[in-house]
C-alpha cells in the first residue's frame, strides 16, 4: 500500500496506556494532540476483549480526566444501525487489546473494517494498544490461540508485521524472530510496553514511548536468520508538549 495523500494517521501502541498504566497517560495524551481540536471525539472500541464492562469503565474514567469527549462502541450492544455516520463523527478511534482474531472475524461481520479504512483515509487518527496495534498491520503475531503464539494476517493498512509486548511477555521475542526468519511473517516492527509506532499515512513518522528505557526494533529476514536493529524512541516525559504525566 503506497501513501495517501490526506491519509490520517496510526499509533499502533505495544503496551501502555491507560489499561495498562492509568497513573501514566502520556501515550494518551499524544493522541489526543494529533487532533486539531481542543476537545477531539474519542471513541474506544473494545472489541477485543468482547466488549468488557470493565475496560470500557477504566477507558471513561482515564479519559474522562482529559480534555476530549469519550465514548465507546461495542458491536454486542451497538449505539445505532448507522455504524458509518456514527465513526464518521469520532476524531480519534482507540482499539483496545484481547483476541485480535475475534476482533477481525467481528469488524469484518460488521463491515467496520471497510468503515474504519474510509475513517482514516479521510483523516481520523486510529489508535490502539496490543490487538489494537496488531491490527492494522498486514499481519501480526498474535496469542488468540490458547498457548501458542502465531501468525495472523490482519487489516493491511500499514505494510508489514507488528509484534507488541516486546519487553512484557517473555516468549514474544524469540516467537517474532522465528516467525520472520523462517519467512512465515513479513519484516516489520516489534514494541516494547509503552512505545508507540506513529504513522502519517503508511509513513513511519515517529517513536515514542512513555517510558525511558522502553524500545522498539526493526526485523528484517538476513539468510535462514534475522536481523534485529533497536531503536530508541522519544520519551515523552522529557517533552513539554505532552503537558505532563498524567
Amino acid at each position: 500500500m503506497t501513501d495517501k495523500a490526506g491519509a490520517g494517521q496510526i499509533v499502533a501502541m505495544g503496551g501502555g496506556g491507560f489499561s495498562m498504566e492509568p497513573e501514566n497517560l502520556l501515550l494518551d495524551r499524544y493522541v489526543l494532540r494529533l487532533v486539531n481540536r481542543k476537545q477531539p471525539r474519542v471513541c474506544f472500541v473494545p472489541t477485543a476483549s468482547g466488549d468488557a464492562q470493565s475496560y470500557i469503565d477504566r477507558f471513561l474514567a482515564s479519559f474522562g480526566s482529559l480534555p476530549c469527549h469519550p465514548t465507546h462502541l461495542s458491536l454486542f450492544n451497538p449505539p445505532t444501525a448507522d455504524l458509518q455516520s456514527f465513526v464518521g463523527e469520532q476524531d480519534v478511534i482507540y482499539v483496545g487489546g484481547g483476541n485480535t482474531r475475534n476482533l477481525l472475524v467481528l469488524w469484518r461481520e460488521w463491515g467496520l473494517d471497510v468503515i474504519l479504512r474510509d475513517a482514516w483515509e479521510r483523516g481520523a487518527v486510529l489508535a490502539g494498544i496490543s490487538a489494537g496495534s496488531i491490527c492494522w498491520f498486514d499481519e501480526g503475531v498474535t496469542d488468540s490461540i490458547p498457548g501458542r503464539l502465531t501468525p495472523l494476517r490482519c487489516l493491511g493498512f500499514l505494510p508489514g508485521s507488528n509484534c507488541p509486548h516486546y519487553d512484557g511477555e517473555p516468549e514474544r521475542r524469540p516467537a517474532y524472530q522465528h516467525l520472520v526468519a523462517n519467512g512465515e511473517l513479513s519484516p516489520g516492527y516489534a514494541a516494547d510496553d509503552g512505545v508507540a509506532l506513529h504513522f502519517a499515512g503508511t509513513r513511519l513518522e515517529r517513536i515514542i514511548s512513555s517510558r525511558p528505557h522502553a524500545r522498539a526494533y526493526r526485523l528484517e529476514r538476513r539468510g535462514e536468520g534475522v536481523q534485529e536493529t533497536a531503536i530508541v524512541p522519544q520519551y515523552l516525559g522529557t517533552d513539554d508538549e505532552t503537558g505532563g504525566t498524567n
